[in-house]
């Protein structure tokens, strides 16, 4: 039983997400777990309540909405545009406080105007937060990975890094042990004599027979982890990607860029003048965003009240460009988040590339406001 404070609240609430064109989608509380052990990101994974039906198939309690709603879009809907409105409780483990909690969202699935998608995103939830908790000063902070990412690549970054760094896109502690590594590269002196000749000389057959033979002579089964082969292509790439050596002119503009932080009013002008001064060919990927705020305006949202924070993103894997929260400034705590996710939709299934972006408000957190 939800307390009678929640329980008006959410019932406003789905007043409220139909309001702003959603149809209202209500998405089984079980829920097959490989979609989000494998898409959602290692700070969802390890939260997860794990739990295995009879015929052995991995389940788990709901720990968000957006991979359900897509997957019952995929299943019900194909590829048709459609705005999803929900709300109802979440499960994730933590060490301290409730463990089960209550979430409203949006998610906007097939959409083929990004810019203006995005930009009613962020507004819904926005003025949403507002609504609930007009009593308390709200701060509102952006990122783009797609950015990030164009910037990597022009920088001229081998694949690999740019996977790497991308992937701890948002998490500032492991973007700056990479950024260290990439400036003092490590050697396989380390390891036993004979493997590191095997991997230096990248012979991925031999590499592969060798640990073979080390995992049977020890009792380890490949069942229980990665085979030989992928192993061994695994320290193929470290190897290559260890050699990788970041100038000082290279860590000058990746750190110059992770360091802008303005109002986005001004961020275009901003990163304008920062491609032009590092000599990058980035153009274009401001077009998205300069579209974004133009879009942000027409919805009468003031972009000066928006943070742009060039290294800001959220913990899941499946963020593809935007990413936005809007905060507490009392005490920091997210009262709600979002993101473009325009792979996550194939990676379930569905049979062409759809554009999504959606938000998750935290109602727990609006009661306590």
């Amino acid at each position: 039983m939800y307390p009678s404070s929640m329980k008006k609240m959410m019932l406003a609430m789905e007043e409220s997400l139909v309001q702003c064109g959603t149809e209202l989608i209500d998405c089984d509380i079980v829920q097959p777990a490989e979609p989000f052990l494998n898409m959602a990101g290692e700070d969802l994974r390890r939260r997860i309540f794990l739990t295995q039906s009879t015929n052995g198939q991995n389940h788990c309690l709901r720990p968000e909405f957006t991979i359900p709603v897509c997957s019952d879009h995929i299943q019900n809907n194909g590829s048709a545009p459609q705005r999803y409105g929900y709300l109802g409780p979440v499960f994730r483990q933590r060490q301290v406080g409730k463990t089960e909690f209550h979430q409203a969202g949006i998610e906007d699935l097939g959409d083929p105007d990004i810019a203006k998608a995005d930009a009613l995103a962020i507004s819904d939830a926005m003025r949403l937060t507002n609504q609930y908790c007009n009593n308390i000063s709200t701060l509102t902070t952006l990122g783009d990975q797609n950015i990030f990412a164009t910037v990597l690549q022009a920088l001229g970054l081998p694949l690999g890094w740019q996977q790497r760094l991308l992937h701890a896109f948002g998490n500032p502690d492991a973007l700056e042990l990479m950024l260290t590594t990439l400036r003092n590269p490590s050697d396989t002196s380390n390891l036993d004599a004979k493997l590191s000749i095997i991997i230096e000389n990248e012979d991925h057959k031999a590499l592969a027979s060798y640990l073979a033979n080390i995992m049977q002579e020890t009792g380890y089964s490949t069942h229980a982890s990665r085979s030989p082969d992928e192993i061994a292509a695994r320290l193929i790439e470290q190897q290559q990607l260890a050699k990788v050596h970041l100038s000082d002119e290279q860590f000058s503009i990746l750190s110059k860029f992770l360091s802008m932080e303005l109002p986005l009013s001004e961020a275009l002008s901003s990163l304008t003048s920062f491609a032009s001064e590092a000599n990058l060919d980035i153009q274009k990927a401001f077009e998205l965003f300069s579209a974004r705020i133009s879009q942000l305006e027409n919805l009468d949202i003031d972009s000066s009240k928006i943070q742009y924070v060039a290294a800001f993103g959220r913990p899941l894997d499946y963020y593809t460009g935007l990413v936005f929260e809007v905060s507490n400034r009392a005490n920091d705590e997210v009262l709600a988040a979002g993101g473009r996710y325009d792979r996550l939709m194939s990676l379930l299934g569905a049979n062409s590339v759809t554009p999504a972006v959606g938000f998750s408000l935290w109602l727990d957190r609006f009661e306590v406001a």
